[in-house]
Formats: structure tokens, sequence, C-alpha cells
């Protein structure tokens, strides 16, 4: 078994790329030792500017024997591809969420990793920011009592009008269901467990939608997704969830509520790494009130540092393939659900992720 800073490979030179490879090398447990993409000369100038040794091809990634966690920041169309490349590879993979597109795509790396002996992780990692894992420590402690409830409403007119090269939001593998999905879904199983069953309704009111900023501005893509999809959940426990997604609102709304027997919580925004805890109890004159109020310790790239760390240690880490597996089947089964107009049964299930240790520092040297 090595020991030290573990060794990780960066494949996908975009613009998640950068907070990565930033918080990577800031981490004293992890080394970012090489970047690759597709667009070669993309990665060469990303390496050079975050002091990286090595930028190129996707093969400076893969053949690198330095490099033990490849970070898969491709499409989701690729995730599946670039993951099993990197298992083939004989490395450590995480990827970017989804873990892939279809159930399938998603058991065949789960399946390829455990019988090469190797791991793999997903985002999104932001469960493991200080303001959901105090979420999960104000639950405990029993402030609301039983979680009984969770609504979720995620609302925007939608990225086109800021992201430069939107279109991929809008198809296979994203759409507000996919791209957001999965920080909501992931911070619910993380407080109530697997989910058993879904029933969704879901539309798009534009087929063409126009990119908004940037060189290709005044362009138009067609959308081949849903990009209104309401759900009910319901889990292994018997607990329940209404959730929207929604590109088509012009009222941006973020909100990720808990209702209990004793009280509701509004938990932070659950695609950030920090926020305040907030409960109300029952009473007319009650107000929102503050019970945890926290700190961003680390972004995007966290999930990895505590997958370096588990490595060295011999433990499992937090955020698993496996986990990742049912928030795909999650979102598969609700996309079935609109389809038939009927309850999909969401086969997979996952336990529930330990929390961090209250000690636990990102950038503190462990390795």
């Amino acid at each position: 078994m090595r020991a030290g800073p573990v060794g990780v490979g960066v494949i996908g030179a975009g613009v998640i790329s950068k907070t990565y490879v930033d918080n990577l090398s800031s981490f004293p447990d992890t080394t970012v030792v090489a970047i690759g993409d597709l667009y070669a000369d993309l990665a060469e100038q990303r390496a050079a500017e975050y002091g990286v040794p090595l930028g190129g091809g996707v093969d400076v990634v893969l053949d690198h024997p330095d490099v033990e966690i490849v970070v898969n920041l491709t499409i989701p169309a690729a995730h599946a591809e670039v993951a099993g490349q990197a298992i083939a590879a004989g490395k450590h993979v995480w990827n970017e969420k989804p873990l892939a597109l279809d159930r399938a795509s998603g058991r065949a790396l789960l399946d390829a990793a455990e019988a090469a002996g190797l791991r793999v992780g997903c985002a999104p990692d932001t469960f493991l920011g200080s303001g959901l894992q105090a979420t999960s420590r104000v639950i405990a402690r029993g402030d609301i009592g039983e979680p009984l409830t969770a609504l979720i409403l995620l609302q925007s007119p939608g990225p086109e009008s800021w992201h430069p090269n939107p279109a991929f939001l809008f198809s296979e593998g994203a759409g507000p269901l996919f791209d957001l999905g999965p920080y909501y879904f992931t911070a619910l199983v993380q407080q109530f467990g697997a989910v058993a069953r879904v029933s969704a309704i879901g539309g798009k009111s534009k087929a063409v939608r126009v990119i908004g900023s940037g060189p290709r501005a005044g362009e138009e893509f067609d959308v081949t997704v849903p990009t209104h999809v309401s759900a009910l959940l319901q889990f292994e426990s018997g607990q329940s969830a209404q959730c929207m997604f929604s590109f088509d609102s012009a009222m941006p709304r973020t909100l990720l509520e808990i209702n209990g027997t004793k009280a509701t919580m509004v938990v932070p925004d659950p695609n950030m790494f920090a926020g305040d805890v907030q409960i109300r109890l029952p009473g007319k004159e009650e107000e929102l009130r503050t019970v945890e109020s926290t700190t961003q310790l680390s972004s995007r790239g966290t999930g990895v540092l505590d997958m370096a760390r588990a490595l060295r240690a011999g433990r499992p880490h937090r955020a698993q393939g496996a986990l990742a597996y049912h928030v795909l089947d999650i979102m598969v089964s609700i996309t079935e659900a609109i389809e038939s107009g009927d309850w999909t049964t969401v086969d997979s299930t996952v336990e529930v992720a330990p929390t961090l240790p209250d000690d636990w520092d990102p950038k503190a040297a462990t390795l």
C-alpha cells in the first residue's frame, strides 16, 4: 500500500475543473499530478494555470504511474465511458454527477470496479459540507422530532442566459432533474434513507432555447429533455417527499424543507457547502430561528479528499458509487414514471453514510 498524499489526475478541463484543481491542490493530502482532455491544448493551459506538472490528452492521466484517483469531469454522456477507462487502467475513479445516464451503464461501472478491487466515488459531495453535516446533527439530536416529510422547490428560468455553452444542460443526462436533482436526492437519502418508489409528471415549455452570453450568444439549440418535473417520493421507511425541478420558472427559488413531529426545518442549499440550519416550531408567533450557523471549510473535491484519506486508512469512503447509483436509479425511475403515468419501483437501496468527525479538517495533513 502506498503512503503519503494521494496522486490525482483530472480528465476534463472545462469550467468546473478550475474549482476542483484549485481545491485538490490546496489539500495537503492530495496532489494533482496531471490534467487531460480530448482537447489537449485546453488541458495544457489549465495545468500551466495551476502549476500542475503535466497536461495533455486523456492518456497523460490514464498512463501516469502516480495517478491513483482519476477525477472525471467530462460531460454527463461521457461519464460511464471515461470512468470505465480509468478502471481499466487500474485507477480509482471519482465521477462528477450523474454516475451514468442509465442503470445498465452505472451497474456495469460498479461491477467492473469491484472485480478490479478499485473504488468508485461520485458527486455530489455537498452533503459532506458543513451545512448538510450540521443538518444531520440537528436531526440526530431531536430538534424537529421524527422526520416525516420533505419539500423540494428548485425553480429558475434556466441556465442558458449565463452559461456560454448550455446545450448539454438541456439534453440527455441533464435538464433540471439530472443536473440538479442529485444534490437534493443525495441530501434526502442522508436523512430518510433509501427511496422505494416514485411517481411523476414532466414537460418542457420550449423546444428551442437561445444562448444568452459568451461568443455563441444568439445561437439556438434544441431542448430534448423535460425542463419541468414534479415528483412524489416514498422512502423505504414510509416517509415521503414532494419535489419540483424546473427551468421554466421566472421566479427563482431554492428550498429544501424537512417536516418533523416537533418542528419544520429549512435546510441549507444542497448545492452549497455551508449555510444556516433553521427551524420553526408550531405556533402563530413563532418565527424561523437559526439553530446551527456554519462556514464553508472546502468545496468541490471534498469527496475526493475523503476518498483519498479512506484509501490510505483502508475504510469506506462516504460519497460511494452505491449512493450515486441509487440516486441515478431514483432519477431514471422518475423519468419512467413520467412516461408511464404510474408509480415506478426503485429497486436499488443504500446505507446512509456516516457523518464526518467533529474535528474534520480538509487543510490538515493526515497522510
